[in-house]
Parts: C-alpha cells; structure tokens; sequence
C-alpha cells in the first residue's frame, strides 16, 4: 500500500509558534485563544504510527475523541462545545492540526462535515442516534457527494433514491469519498427529480452495513488517507433515512459546505506556517559558500514573500470564520438584511478557501526550492507537504469554482 511504503512511525515535533502574534486579533475572543494554545500542547505530545492511513486515522479519530477536540464537530446538545458550530473553533483546530499531521487534521475535520448534514437538517432522532457518537468517535462519519461525472456540476449527479411504500431504494456510485471503508455511517445525495436538476436532490443517512453499500473500493491517493468508491445497488432504507425535506439535498449540502469551507482554509494556513519553518530552520543551518543559506538576500526575499502569503490569506480565513459566528449566527436568512449576509458570507468563504490554498501551494513549493534536493526526499517534512497541500485545491469546491462563486456575486 501507499501509506506503507512512505510512511513510518512519527513523533510529532515542535514547530517554530508562527501563530502566537495571529490569534490574538479581534476576530477571535480569549476562548478560541486558548482553544489554539491547549491544541498546541496536545499536538506536541502525540505519537503515531502513520504508515497504514486507515488504522492511522481510526486512532487519531480515537485520540481527539478522547482529549475532547471532536466537541467542536457538534453541537452542545449532543455533546458540543459550543451551543452551534463554531468556524473560528473549526479554523484554530484544523490550522494548528495541519502543522503537525494532515492526517490528525483529516480525522478531524471529516468528522465535523460527514456530520454536518446531521447538524444542520436533522430530525430530533436523527440527531439523537448520531451525533453524540460523532462527539465520542464511535461513529465515523463521511459526506458522499461526489460522482465521476458530479463533481463541481453537482446536479449532473446519477445516484438516484426511489420512493417506496416502507421508505428507499438506493441506487448509483460515489466516489473520492472520504473516510470511505471505515465510516459508520454515509450522508448520501442521491437525485430524487432528475428533471428538477440540483433541485431535485434528497439527502439520506445510510448506515455502513446496510445491505447492498459496498464501500470496499480504496482509492490511493497521493497524499495517503481512507478514500472510497461507494457503490448502491438496490439498497434500501427506511422512511427515517430521509434527511431533511424531500428535494432539499442540494441546499443542504452547499449549507454544509458553506461551514466547512472556511476550515478548509484553516488547513492550508497550518500547512503553509509548517513550510515557513522548515524553510527557516533550514536556511539558518544550511552552509553554502562560507555562509548559511539564510545569509544570502534572495533568500529572506524569499522567506518575505512566504510570510506575506501567509498572512493575506490568514486575515481572509478569520474574517469569513468570524463573519459567520459573530454577523450571521441567529439572523433570519429568509429576511433581505439575512439574505445580503449570507450572500456576503459565502462569498467570503470561497475567497478564503481560493487565497489560502492557492497561497500555501506557492508556499509549500518555495519552501521545498529552497531544501534543493532534500526537499523532494521521501521522508521530509516538506516532502509530505507538498503531497498533502494539492488536495485542497480541488476538494470541498475547486478553486476555480470559488473563483466563480466570487464573480457571480459581484455581478448579482
């Protein structure tokens, strides 16, 4: 397997605190600064064997169940640290996460989108039966969306979800689902009106063992993590299975979306202030020419030009993140001055999620230059970064569907 060709057992290192002058700007309240902190210390503590993702993402999904991090995936009714999602948690998290692990931010993260659905549209049992064990990690969740012909064209979807007398039969493929094969349960869109488009999409909850789920087609993938093809032939539901209203799928993905994207930003900052360290910290011991690398000026250009990256996309990220907890938190989206908000926020969103990965892939590639060729080393910190930053340019919405959404509400 990928992962255990290229991965060993790791103690996590203590990173230069690049985020120590970030937090404590006016987006984030003395809560979310010591969320930051406590992360911070749990993260350096931790030692895992990475070279089998599956095994390796199970005991991370363990681990932060059991230190409390999953509370920020939830609400506090069902066990949460605060009353609704928190993006400004989410960002803190998965920023001083990515600086460590991809795959400790992976567990996380997966746990709050494959839920979020949950979160957002279900039914009191609905939430009841799942929920608290997303907040515990016995039940591993994952958001399956994605077809091989649906990715960005969400409503060219083909899985479809048949009404019966007793509930649903289930039909289709989804595939570049994550946390495919050792998920609990799916959050499954399937076209229930295929002649209504994206507006006629319904979403299910599908347990794991469901007869006729098959969930046994890995995907490997550069950047290792639990990736799946998960195939439905004629697999039926109940009733209960249905989540949300009839047709309102499309809605609440793009809702779950809307929550996560921000966090999606927050990744690629940790991975982004990972690079600048490594860099730094090589080009201070790196002799060459009877100086160090650090000496010469085109490297602290170089080193400049990674901080202001950094830092431009980092007030993009906690301005959307707190733009939603603090602006549209509470407001009634179907009134004109909570539609105008929402509208703003989802633009602030995609431009958080564009500027912070395109940002950190500059980053990340500048950062390994400077190694030369250590840097493409199997092994290296920087090596398994540069494999990990190209994913979130594309998942959770390219970045040119951000680009899009951006353009389209500027002309709206």
């Amino acid at each position: 397997m990928v992962g255990e060709k290229y991965f060993g057992p790791i103690i996590l290192e203590t990173p230069l605190d690049v985020t120590a002058d970030c937090w404590d700007l006016p987006f984030f309240s003395p809560t979310h600064q010591q969320i930051g902190a406590r992360l911070k210390d749990w993260a350096r503590e931790q030692e895992v064997d990475e070279r089998n993702d599956r095994f390796a993402c199970l005991d991370w999904v363990s681990r932060l169940a059991k230190d409390g991090w999953l509370q920020y995936c939830v609400s506090a009714a069902h066990g949460g640290a605060f009353e609704h999602l928190d993006s400004r948690a989410l960002v803190i998290i998965r920023e001083t996460l990515s600086q460590y692990s991809a795959l400790a931010d992976f567990a996380f993260a997966m746990q709050g989108l494959g839920s979020g659905p949950i979160t957002l549209g279900g039914s009191a049992s609905q939430q009841n039966d799942y929920l608290s064990g997303v907040c515990t990690g016995h039940k591993i969740a994952a958001f399956a969306l994605s077809e091989e012909q649906a990715g960005s064209d969400v409503a060219a979807m083909a899985c479809t979800a048949v009404r019966q007398a007793d509930g649903f039969v289930l039909n289709g493929e989804k595939t570049w689902i994550s946390n495919g094969g050792i998920a609990n349960f799916y959050v499954i869109f399937c076209k229930t009106d295929p002649a209504l488009g994206s507006r006629g999409i319904s979403a299910f909850i599908v347990d794991a063992k469901t007869p006729g789920l098959d969930d046994t087609t890995h995907l490997q993938v550069m950047a290792p993590h639990p990736l799946a093809t998960v195939k439905l032939k004629d697999c039926k539901v109940p009733a209960s299975a249905l989540l949300g209203p009839w047709n309102g799928g499309f809605k609440l993905a793009m809702q779950t979306l809307d929550i996560f994207r921000a966090s999606v930003a927050g990744a690629a900052l940790g991975m982004a202030r990972r690079a600048l360290h490594e860099a730094t910290t090589h080009a201070k011991s790196r002799s060459m020419f009877k100086q160090r690398l650090a000496d010469f000026q085109i490297t602290q250009v170089k080193l400049g030009q990674m901080k202001a990256l950094i830092e431009s996309a980092a007030l993009l990220t906690y301005q959307a993140a707190w733009l939603r907890d603090t602006q549209l938190m509470g407001r009634d989206l179907k009134s004109p001055e909570g539609q105008s908000l929402h509208q703003r926020y989802t633009q602030a969103a995609a431009m958080a999620k564009w500027v912070a990965t395109e940002n950190a892939q500059q980053v990340i590639d500048m950062a390994l230059q400077m190694h030369g060729g250590k840097g493409v080393l199997v092994g290296q910190k920087i090596e398994s970064l540069y494999r990990d930053i190209r994913a979130l340019r594309i998942y959770e919405g390219a970045t040119e569907v951000q680009q899009l959404i951006v353009g389209k509400g500027l002309l709206a």
